[in-house]
């Protein structure tokens, strides 16, 4: 990370447990700047934990710190802070009105245990299927990481529930063919959230799709990430929290730059 990145990531991670209790106790031994670039270059590079280099801290220390974010919500509120600050940066509310749902299958490396995975037919994909929400500027909302033989529609439901509960003012939500049926009334009746079916006018050819392709956009700025290239994680929620991982990344350097043209 640069200068500007770190500075918009450190003063939203936990301070060390002596400074929170005030009961003293021995010092972290590590930067947390090395553990944050630690689990990048993990994310980025998609190398095993145990491959990290020498140059960073013992890669047992940046994986419990990973776990203990992640377990302690800090990932979650890391990503928050960071996404609302560029919708507000973009002249756009805090929290978002409309979104935008889409799902993409990888292939599960052979550390994904069998009840976790499963078999994409449409995609021939034998693996995982991450499922994401995002705003209209493509910045995720919420994800959900599920066997890739589930159908989006049935993924779709405790997701746009977990959507709903985090932001309330989402009124609309842009979907693909893959979501229509049933889900559209099911949606409007429990979450009173419409959901809109962009299709696709003709099959045979290219067509980028209004507001759809802010997802796909999104898939592919997670995908150029190695770590989410496939899906090496033993625990689904390990690679939902790598989604978010990318999505830090991503925004710190985009909050980097708008800090620095303001400047």
């Amino acid at each position: 990370m640069t200068d500007a990145e770190w500075e918009q990531i450190d003063p939203l991670l936990p301070d060390p447990a002596p400074l929170v209790d005030g009961a003293g106790g021995r010092p972290e031994e590590h930067c947390r700047r090395d553990i944050v670039n630690g689990i990048f270059y993990v994310l980025d590079n998609g190398i095993k934990w145990r491959a990290m280099p020498a140059d960073f801290p013992p890669w047992k220390t940046v994986y419990n710190y990973f776990t203990c974010w992640e377990n302690t919500g800090v990932t979650q509120r890391l990503l928050d802070t960071l996404r609302d600050r560029a919708r507000i940066g973009d002249g756009r509310a805090v929290s978002p009105s409309a979104g935008v749902v889409d799902s993409a299958s990888v292939k599960g490396a052979e550390t994904v245990g069998a009840k976790t995975r499963g078999y994409d037919a449409a995609k021939k994909i034998n693996g995982r299927k991450r499922h994401i929400v995002v705003d209209t500027l493509g910045l995720l909302l919420v994800v959900m990481v599920t066997a890739a033989s589930v159908q989006d529609r049935d993924a779709a439901k405790p997701l746009l529930c977990k959507l709903v509960e985090s932001f309330g003012r989402i009124k609309l939500i842009l979907a693909d063919s893959g979501y229509a049926g049933k889900l559209v009334d099911w949606a409007l009746e429990k979450l009173r959230l419409k959901l809109q079916i962009v299709k696709r006018t003709d099959k045979h050819s290219f067509q980028v799709l209004p507001r759809r392709w802010v997802v796909e956009r999104t898939l592919a700025w997670i995908v150029r990430h190695r770590r989410c290239a496939r899906d090496y994680e033993r625990l689904p929620e390990h690679h939902e929290s790598m989604i978010r991982w990318a999505a830090i990344r991503l925004l710190s350097r985009r909050l980097a730059r708008q800090t620095q043209d303001q400047r």
